[in-house]
């Protein structure tokens, strides 16, 4: 549950962050590799009923941030989540695998579509954000799989 909580709260602060001083974008794109680790440990726990924290969060968001940055994150955050829903729908593949091929195919769209719509999209910011978001997700990839590798073998 803790999880759930940071994650919305995350996506409500980084929301905010970048409407209140947007000339710390470099900063505010490293955050979202935090909002990348939370979003997958609720994906772990919650499968895609973590829709429902997104959009708590794009809701509160809308109050708290402009609404352009508000609306940029919904359309980021929905094509991303899409593109998700459609990697752990289809593959079969273990889940720290789903996991980290779902954020190969939606970090980008995300980074794009989110500092496009915002017109911050340099070459500073964009580098800044998926590299937190590739560095979170594989920390997240690397403990489950070195979890997986240490459970004993059942007879």
């Amino acid at each position: 549950m803790i999880y759930l909580l940071l994650y919305v709260a995350s996506v409500v602060l980084i929301n905010f962050a970048f409407s209140a001083a947007p000339q710390l974008d470099v900063l505010w794109s490293a955050w979202g590799g935090l909002v990348f680790i939370l979003r997958d440990l609720v994906q772990t726990r919650f499968g895609h009923r973590a829709v429902l924290a997104m959009l708590v969060a794009l809701l509160l968001s809308y109050f708290t941030s402009e609404a352009t940055i508000a609306l940029a994150s919904a359309l980021a955050f929905g094509a991303s989540e899409c593109i998700d829903w459609l990697v752990f729908s289809v593959t079969r593949r273990p889940l720290h695998d789903r996991l980290w091929l779902s954020s190969a195919l939606s970090i980008p769209v995300d980074t794009l579509l989110f500092f496009g719509l915002i017109g911050a999209l340099t070459p500073a910011v964009a580098g800044t954000s998926l590299l937190s978001k590739f560095a979170g997700v594989s920390v997240v990839w690397l403990a489950m799989a070195w979890r997986i590798r240490r459970r004993p073998l059942s007879s």
